[in-house]
């Protein structure tokens, strides 16, 4: 088994994060892609945990070196999605796992090739999504409205991805997430395929 790039994207209450966590024992040692940022921590926020902090003259020297996926610039401060704890992860042989949106899975696919495995995850309807939406009684029904108008968008996507996990039953929906996982570390890119088939010739 080596290292792997495993995308997972789907509308806000899928289910990502609790899937994630219940099969977190299951599929190795792993590295969960956090955002870095330029902005002073929060109470009880810990570095590599909730963000990579960093200041901004580090972040623009990333930025110049091109080590940012993506990045933007919020209230004065910078946001990003650096690829350097990503590829030292993946040279200490770890699963790296991405939770991001559709246009995200295309750049990380641009960025990391073949390398890339994905997985759409979501309830097995849309009125099940909204139902979960509602049930959390976290958002206002403004934003609500807008998670499910994202999430018909999102779903057009769908042939873009390796893996459909239909999160019905949080047990089933993790042994689908741990196979692909697992799976992701057996899959060789291109490069890889090259250099082993190479070195089976020349023996």
């Amino acid at each position: 088994m080596s290292s792997a790039v495993l995308v997972l994207s789907g509308p806000s209450g899928a289910g990502k994060s609790t899937i994630i966590n219940a099969a977190a024992d299951s599929i190795g040692d792993f590295y969960f892609s956090v955002s870095t940022t330029t902005r002073a921590p929060r109470e009880g926020e810990v570095e590599g945990r909730d963000y990579h902090f960093v200041t901004k003259e580090q972040f623009e020297e990333g930025i110049e070196n091109g080590d940012f996926l993506e990045y933007a610039t919020v209230h004065g401060n910078y946001y990003g999605t650096s690829l350097l704890p990503v590829k030292e992860a993946l040279e200490q042989g770890k699963l790296v796992i991405f939770d991001i949106d559709v246009q995200g899975h295309r750049l990380v696919r641009e960025a990391l090739g073949s390398k890339v495995v994905s997985a759409f995850i979501t309830p097995p309807t849309l009125e099940e999504l909204e139902k979960r939406l509602k049930g959390r009684e976290s958002d206002s029904d403004d934003v609500i409205a807008k998670r499910v108008a994202n999430a018909k968008i999102e779903i057009e996507a769908l042939d873009e991805y390796d893996f459909l996990i239909i999160n019905d039953s949080i047990k089933e929906a993790k042994n689908a997430f741990i196979s692909i996982a697992n799976a992701a570390r057996y899959r060789m890119s291109r490069e890889e395929n090259r250099e082993f088939t190479k070195k089976w010739l020349s023996q």
